[in-house]
């Protein structure tokens, strides 16, 4: 298979463990004069592939690890962590889509000199759909997994000023972190993902949510996750702005649906699904069902990236 080489941009090797069985790199990045450290991980050989984790609480390219092994026989996969989440930087920010935004074209600028095929996890389609509408793209294929763009609270009602109180009590230093503790307990965090992350409760175990508690402790961990809850990091702030991103579709797209996803979510996965020329795929599942069903996603996807891999690869 041709090799398709990233660009000549200095990322160090780094010292943190391989979580996807690749190398750990690190990219140096800043915001408002604040240096930032982004790790990701690479796997695999052939035409680059970029894999977003969603934006949750729990956040880690960990989630994505199921997908990248079994993408890393076709593609080099990278896979990064979030600002703020994961072993990247969690500085004390006010968290907002704007980072996200600036953040994912650096890197992408940096680390690919090519249109790459994408992979975009839960609200990263959002930023994702933004930066196919450039031209150049640049993204040449893009995959939409269980995509939202609207946070966990707003989705119950749309109160933004109680969301952004919420916010600034958890930022504060005493009260906010023990509100944080308080909310990613281990019964919470069980609750929320038997809830509306997977599909089947018995997929739900102990040793999974051992797992995520620990990503919820480390320090700084509160700041990007109550960003994220209280819809500080949505894409877009109304559905027509989402759907905007689809008309006219700006390179080929793939959307795939869990059909355990909860009912509101679902409606605005299935209303770009019916309105637009994405093609789609469902399969059981939930919000993450890249993280509980990667075997199945990766089946389902297959075939519509093998067509990207023919074109890009013709004998």
């Amino acid at each position: 298979m041709q090799q398709h080489p990233i660009s000549t941009a200095t990322h160090d090797l780094s010292t943190a463990p391989s979580t996807l069985g690749g190398v750990v790199r690190t990219y140096q990045w800043n915001w408002k004069d604040r240096p930032v450290t982004v790790v990701y991980e690479v796997l695999g050989e052939g035409s680059p592939l970029l894999l977003l984790p969603a934006f949750s609480s729990v956040s880690s390219r960990e989630e994505m690890r199921g997908v990248a092994e079994l993408l890393a026989p076709y593609f080099q996969v990278f896979v990064p962590d979030w600002v703020g989440f994961g072993e990247s930087s969690r500085l004390p920010f006010q968290y907002d889509s704007k980072i996200y935004h600036k953040f994912l074209n650096n890197f992408v600028a940096q680390v690919f000199n090519e249109p790459v095929v994408v992979i975009a996890a839960g609200h990263a389609a959002g930023y994702v759909m933004q930066m196919a509408s450039r031209d150049p793209a640049p993204w040449s294929w893009v995959v939409l997994v269980a995509p939202t763009w609207r946070g966990p609270l707003p989705t119950m009602g749309d109160r933004p000023k109680l969301h952004g109180f919420i916010r600034a009590i958890v930022r504060t230093p005493i009260l906010g972190q023990f509100l944080y503790l308080l909310n990613t307990t281990r019964p919470f965090l069980k609750w929320m993902y038997q809830r509306h992350v997977y599909g089947d409760r018995r997929n739900v175990t102990r040793d999974l949510i051992r797992q995520k508690w620990k990503s919820t402790q480390k320090r700084g961990a509160r700041f990007a996750s109550v960003a994220f809850v209280t819809g500080g990091l949505d894409p877009v702030r109304k559905r027509a702005e989402f759907f905007d991103y689809f008309q006219p579709l700006p390179v080929p797209t793939l959307m795939v649906i869990g059909e355990q996803t909860p009912p509101k979510s679902r409606e605005e996965m299935e209303v770009v699904a019916h309105f637009s020329q994405v093609q789609s795929f469902r399969m059981q599942g939930a919000l993450g069902l890249h993280e509980e069903y990667p075997e199945q996603l990766v089946d389902g996807i297959l075939p519509f990236l093998k067509k990207y891999l023919s074109l890009s690869n013709p004998l």
